[in-house]
């Protein structure tokens, strides 16, 4: 199932399952569920028939607006930590992005006035269904409710500041998340996923995360290892090359442009560029 968040009208933001085969949203909130958070929390209900909207009279959010956490990997293509001109990583790099900085598809990434180098991360991203502390690799796939994906935005200049990363990435609308989240079930191997991204219909970053160097496994059981996992912690698992930070000359992100994001299997996230 694709699980999204959606209202009408302007009204409150409501779960709902979307069925792109009908074109239509199954409402949640009719089920008695607050949020996706709640969803996961509690389980997807079993009926999934009363309550449907057509899809084009409602306004979809990021799919969970309200994550425990969005923890995100550094340098976990090897192709990406090449361009960066950085060593493969030991260990996995975690830092986090602010929930305040997440907006959900259609919605405009704002470039600050105080930065002048915002890039874009095409990222595949993990949601956790079930919590868990020092969680097996083995283990792993009983505690994945589904995935999604991340625009890891990123303000170049300011990440240069300081060896923390997580301030850079948390400008308001730096993390476009969705545009729902697909539930495991849908997807086989995570591991086997075409990911690219593209402005205005350019090809900038083409890649697939079996080249990821960290896979899920790997990353649940470390992330566990120091603290336990919630339930809706997003864990965004990092971008191939071709970011702007790696090309020459360098390409930064402009008002004006259309970013999308496409994951096999999990649709398109596409955002505008606009100037604060």
């Amino acid at each position: 199932m694709k699980v999204v968040s959606f209202s009408q009208g302007g009204g409150a933001v409501r779960p709902g399952v979307l069925f792109e085969e009908t074109g239509t949203i199954l409402d949640l909130s009719l089920h008695g569920y607050a949020s996706t958070l709640d969803v996961i929390e509690r389980g997807l209900p079993r009926v999934v028939a009363a309550g449907k909207i057509p899809l084009g009279e409602v306004k979809l959010h990021a799919p969970i607006g309200n994550p425990p956490r969005v923890f995100a990997i550094g340098l976990n293509y090897k192709d990406h930590a090449v361009e960066a001109k950085l060593e493969l990583p030991k260990y996995p790099i975690v830092f986090f992005k602010l929930t305040t900085a997440i907006v959900g598809p259609g919605d405009a990434i704002v470039l600050p006035v105080n930065s002048t180098k915002g890039d874009y991360e095409a990222e595949l991203a993990v949601v956790i269904g079930k919590g868990g502390y020092r969680i097996p690799a083995a283990e792993w796939r009983e505690h994945v409710f589904g995935y999604t994906m991340v625009n890891d935005v990123s303000a170049r200049d300011i990440q240069a500041h300081t060896a923390q990363w997580s301030l850079a990435k948390s400008f308001p609308t730096y993390c476009p998340l969705g545009p729902a989240i697909v539930t495991a079930d849908e997807i086989a191997d995570p591991h086997e996923l075409a990911i690219s991204l593209s402005i205005d219909g350019e090809v900038l970053q083409n890649s697939n995360t079996r080249e990821l160097i960290f896979k899920t496994p790997e990353l649940i059981e470390y992330i566990s290892s120091i603290t336990p996992l919630l339930p809706g912690d997003v864990i965004s698992t990092g971008t191939p090359a071709g970011v702007g930070l790696g090309k020459t000359p360098r390409r930064w992100l402009k008002p004006g442009e259309t970013v999308t994001v496409k994951v096999e299997g999990l649709g398109e996230l596409v955002n505008p560029v606009v100037a604060e």
